[in-house]
């Protein structure tokens, strides 16, 4: 590179302060120029005096304090928008810290025109195992970090191609970012990052892995903390949103059905269901008697009629899922907006979802389900070649 260009770093913080050092006293070490780059922390109305610490500790970052968790989507947006006319925007996770040539190599493939955007080769805290090394998904939308939990090899070295940059470690075009609607804030937090790719290579532009930009990261330190069927909500919920806005018309077509009897059958091994005989008519030996009186009295003793007791997780599903079908015509609005920048067909970017026919449940009837959608639906002839179902970690 010639000219290292103007960078602006935005990182998100919501009650992380155990994380704060790390991040930032490598963020100071960076061997890039000072005058060029700028760090911005958007605090997402933390409770636990990470404020504070920055004020104390890191007063050379600039800081946004919300009132409120907007999400991670909404953080970035707002850092981004607030940031001082920047030629880069990087976007890192709290919980990283950074080798001190890691943004001069992120923003390197940018600058020479390779592509708009960038991830990096992120390790786990230790640096003993891989974390990312560029992401795929299946054809269902659920992401995949290649190389996650690997040892590292020099099979990670190579700069490729992949379908999305990782947003907790990743630089992008400045005038792109916004020009392709940046983080779809309705995602909150969860696959926005492979909503935002998968739509960057929709409208004509590419991304890739950028080896030499390497960081440590500790992995779901914050969304630990997260009640389970919260983080299902977003996990069930964004990748089926990114699926119904990012699909052409065609393979949208044959892909949706899969993608709801898919979701729907998770939802049910979610359930937690003891006795689903009681539902079945066949069993039926009697009529019930008593009418009214009967259920009065069931009332009375506490016995309440029509209900079950079901998982949290299994509500969360559904609820994720009716979040797209009870808002139908919100999401084909936002997905015409979509599809109406499209400059490159999907069949030129399904190389890139890495394992497309991986199947995410070991149970017997969701396997069967799944090769028999794809049989039946002709999901197999869109990935040629790309047909092994091989167990792969996900996000």
């Amino acid at each position: 590179m010639t000219q290292l260009p103007r960078a602006s770093i935005v990182i998100l913080n919501w009650n992380g302060r155990h994380h704060l050092a790390g991040c930032f006293e490598s963020l100071a070490a960076l061997d890039y120029p000072k005058e060029l780059f700028e760090v911005v922390l958007v605090d997402n109305g933390s409770d636990d005096g990470s404020q504070a610490e920055m004020r104390a500790k890191h007063d050379w970052v600039r800081l946004i304090e919300n009132e409120r968790n907007v999400g991670f989507s909404a953080g970035c947006n707002q850092g981004a928008g607030e940031a001082k006319d920047p030629e880069i925007l990087v976007f890192l996770n709290n919980d990283i810290r950074v080798e001190p040539a890691f943004l001069r190599e992120l923003v390197a493939p940018v600058v020479r025109g390779d592509c708009a955007a960038t991830t990096a080769r992120m390790y786990s805290w230790d640096g003993k195992l891989m974390n990312s090394a560029g992401g795929g998904m299946n054809f269902h939308g659920i992401g995949i970090q290649k190389g996650y939990l690997d040892e590292p090899g020099p099979e990670f070295d190579k700069p490729t191609q992949t379908l999305f940059a990782c947003g907790g470690a990743m630089a992008m075009d400045a005038e792109t970012f916004h020009e392709v609607g940046g983080f779809d804030e309705e995602f909150f937090a969860y696959y926005e990052d492979v909503d935002l790719g998968w739509r960057t290579w929709v409208q004509g532009y590419t991304i890739e892995y950028a080896p030499k930009a390497v960081c440590y990261h500790h992995h779901s330190s914050t969304s630990g903390r997260v009640p389970l069927e919260r983080l299902r909500l977003l996990q069930i919920r964004n990748p089926l949103l990114a699926c119904f806005k990012n699909y052409d018309d065609e393979h949208l077509g044959r892909v949706l059905p899969a993608i709801l009897a898919l979701a729907t059958r998770r939802a049910y091994l979610c359930a937690g269901l003891e006795d689903v005989s009681k539902y079945r008519i066949e069993g039926l030996q009697s009529l019930r008697r008593g009418g009214m009186l009967s259920k009065l009295w069931a009332r009375i003793l506490g016995r309440e009629e029509g209900r079950e007791s079901v998982n949290r997780v299994a509500v969360a599903d559904l609820v994720g899922i009716n979040d797209l079908l009870g808002n139908w015509d919100h999401w084909m609005s936002r997905r015409r907006e979509v599809q109406s920048r499209r400059k490159r067909s999907d069949s030129e970017i399904f190389e890139l979802f890495l394992k497309p026919l991986w199947c995410v449940e070991d149970d017997p009837g969701y396997q069967s389900l799944q090769a028999g959608a794809i049989e039946f639906l002709g999901i197999d002839t869109m990935f040629k070649g790309m047909t092994t179902m091989k167990d792969e970690p996900h996000r």
